[in-house]
């Protein structure tokens, strides 16, 4: 069973900066990546940006440069910090991370994944 605690959400000006972090606990046998999916009112989930343990980085075309995604492994947390952030940047951010469950599972790249339950983030023009 996986938990996720996410935090850092809330209400800021247009060009301000937020940062969300999400801790995972529980048990597991490791974790693959973790990373942060936004979804606004009336539109699919998307991903935001997402890191491997082994530091590989994916980003959102509309947040780059502006997103930075960062992980404490011993920790099991996963960082987005956000700046210059527009009012299109308003919307429910989730967390999620892939895990393995035992060690064959990770010999055969078969992960689980698991979701937070999201933190608002809402940006004022």
């Amino acid at each position: 069973q996986v938990q996720l605690v996410e935090s850092g959400g809330g209400l800021v000006q247009a060009g301000g900066s937020l940062r969300l972090s999400c801790a995972a606990s529980g048990s597991f046998f490791g974790i693959d990546a973790m990373g942060w999916y936004r979804q606004a009112p009336g539109n699919q989930r998307e991903l935001v940006a997402s890191m491997t343990t082994n530091g590989d980085r994916n980003y959102a075309d509309s947040v780059k440069g502006r997103f930075t995604i960062s992980r404490d492994t011993d920790k099991n947390t996963v960082y987005l910090q956000m700046d210059s952030l527009k009012p299109e940047d308003t919307a429910v951010y989730y967390c999620k991370v892939d895990y393995w469950t035992s060690a064959l599972s990770k010999f055969r790249r078969s992960t689980r994944d698991y979701w937070g339950q999201g933190t608002q983030v809402t940006v004022s023009s």
